[in-house]
């Protein structure tokens, strides 16, 4: 591993006007240097390419063509990547500050980078924390309750990073991070916030269809009676903190 790893940052985004330069400068705005930046775009026609073009000249691939779904253009972005490590930072979500990375990839080097990730509404207004703080250690039995790690704030080496599952629409980012998980051998807290994540994507708006891709996803991972046990905790949980809170901040 070289003294300044690369960083493959690659963002998907369609028809996103509103906020994808939002994105784009969370990532050309890190004082780390050694990042090699990918930008998929679904061929929007909202004015979404004409902000991307702004920054082309600090773009390493930009590529605007229509795609299958959310996981099929991450996976030509992960094609791309050339990096020692890749972060997904899609549209609407921001690196959390411009030392973030500088911070963050340091030696020795582990496998998975995390950290915590700050909500954020559509007006960008603060929503706190998510309700799955970071454990101090992650592996598969992490994920056991519920999803610990937002996908934005996981850095993964590159190596260990196989295709998404198309299989799934929504929740491929689970079985993605479960399946690297059981090859990882180090991982790394770093026990500060590394994402700004925005509520209400097609996982909120599709829901009951993300709920029953994460049940099958945890029935291949884990068994089917083990996930069935482990719904009923989850649904517990989330009550419990419904009831505290009036909010679930997943």
């Amino acid at each position: 591993m070289p003294e300044k790893p690369l960083l493959s940052v690659i963002t998907i985004v369609y028809n996103n006007v509103t906020h994808i330069e939002r994105t784009l400068l969370s990532v050309l705005n890190q004082t780390y240097t050694h990042i090699e930046y990918i930008v998929i775009d679904g061929e929007s026609t909202d004015g979404t390419v004409d902000i991307i073009n702004k920054y082309k000249e600090k773009i390493h691939h930009f590529i605007s063509e229509k795609d299958s779904g959310i996981y099929h253009a991450m996976n030509k972005g992960l094609a791309l990547a050339t990096g020692h490590y890749v972060l997904f930072m899609n549209s609407g979500d921001e690196i959390y500050a411009p030392t973030t990375v500088e911070n963050l990839l340091r030696p020795p080097y582990a496998d998975i980078y995390y950290g915590e990730t700050e909500m954020i509404n559509q007006n960008l207004q603060s929503l706190g924390t998510r309700r799955h703080q970071a454990p101090h250690s992650l592996s598969i039995n992490s994920f056991k309750y519920g999803m610990p790690v937002s996908h934005q704030a996981i850095y993964v080496r590159k190596n260990l990073a196989k295709p998404y599952n198309t299989t799934y629409q929504l929740s491929a980012d689970i079985d993605w991070i479960l399946t690297i998980l059981q090859k990882a051998k180090t991982t790394h807290n770093t026990q500060n916030y590394v994402a700004k994540y925005m509520v209400g994507g097609l996982s909120k708006t599709k829901h009951w269809q993300s709920l029953k891709e994460r049940f099958i996803i945890m029935k291949t991972h884990y068994g089917l009676w083990h996930t069935f046990f482990y719904h009923i905790i989850i649904a517990f949980n989330l009550a419990r903190y419904w009831v505290i809170n009036k909010k679930t901040n997943d």
